[in-house]
């Protein structure tokens, strides 16, 4: 298949994937139960750090982690006490695969650190504070925070480092990537839902899994051997070629095709 061809096959696929119908079964659900900007941020944070396994499994264990926050993320967070544990007793036998208690309780203290001792009103400037001006892609902001994430005022046991990547350990970054897509993105498609108005659509990141890392060799757009970070900066490279504006909007049409071929 020919540039041009391949360009008019992904482009018709993400016209038929970036739709709503999509988000119905897909991780993305959960921030779509919120309006407010805050609890939108914590929920798609947390739905992208659960994404891994069935979709179904992911949107079960978010589902069950925001009830017992009472749907209300944000005020969750904010009225969040160190010194009163029963705040913290019913999400002591919480967890979503390899991710337990100990984990959701230093994404609380990192979001309260964020949100209450910061006074940030945002997430966004957890990434973009570590950026340069001129930045091409959103490494730094990714490098920066996972620093922030781990840094001194924060109690962490070392295992929860696992749940949060960055370029500089040679990761594809999959989930905080995915999660910036959504941040981000703003087509008015009704998916992607646009907050983020710091960072450029441009400068993101395609989310790489395995499944998408076939597609894309598939179509030779994508000659890494190793699914990491350097793959997933060769992929964003030549979809740029696609569209230097917004080349993640072809995540839809890899993980759609993706998908259906591990289904298939």
């Amino acid at each position: 298949m020919n540039t041009g061809k391949l360009k008019d096959f992904l482009d018709k696929k993400v016209d038929e994937y970036n739709r709503p119908f999509f988000i119905q079964d897909d991780p993305i659900s959960i921030p779509h139960l919120f309006t407010k900007k805050q609890d939108i941020e914590i929920a798609g944070f947390f739905a992208a750090t659960f994404a891994w396994g069935t979709r179904k499994g992911i949107i079960n264990s978010c589902r069950r982690l925001f009830d017992l926050m009472d749907n209300d993320p944000y005020n969750f967070i904010l009225n969040l006490e160190e010194d009163s544990p029963e705040m913290l007793t019913p999400f002591m036998k919480f967890a979503h695969r390899t991710f337990n208690a100990s984990d959701l309780f230093t994404f609380f203290n990192f979001l309260k650190y964020h949100y209450s001792l910061k006074n940030e009103p945002s997430l966004e400037t957890a990434f973009i504070q570590w950026m340069e001006p001129g930045d091409a892609t959103i490494e730094n902001g990714l490098n920066g925070f996972y620093s922030y994430f781990f840094n001194d005022r924060i109690d962490f046991e070392k295992r929860t480092q696992k749940h949060i990547a960055a370029p500089f350990k040679k990761s594809a970054c999959k989930r905080l990537n995915m999660y910036l897509r959504w941040m981000v993105r703003r087509d008015h498609r009704g998916v992607d839902f646009g907050l983020w108005k710091k960072i450029s659509p441009a400068q993101l990141i395609c989310p790489l899994d395995v499944h998408v890392a076939r597609v894309a060799r598939h179509f030779g757009l994508l000659r890494e051997k190793q699914t990491g970070w350097a793959a997933a900066t060769d992929l964003t490279a030549n979809l740029r070629e696609f569209d230097p504006v917004d080349p993640v909007k072809y995540d839809f049409a890899l993980f759609a095709l993706g998908s259906m071929e591990k289904h298939g």
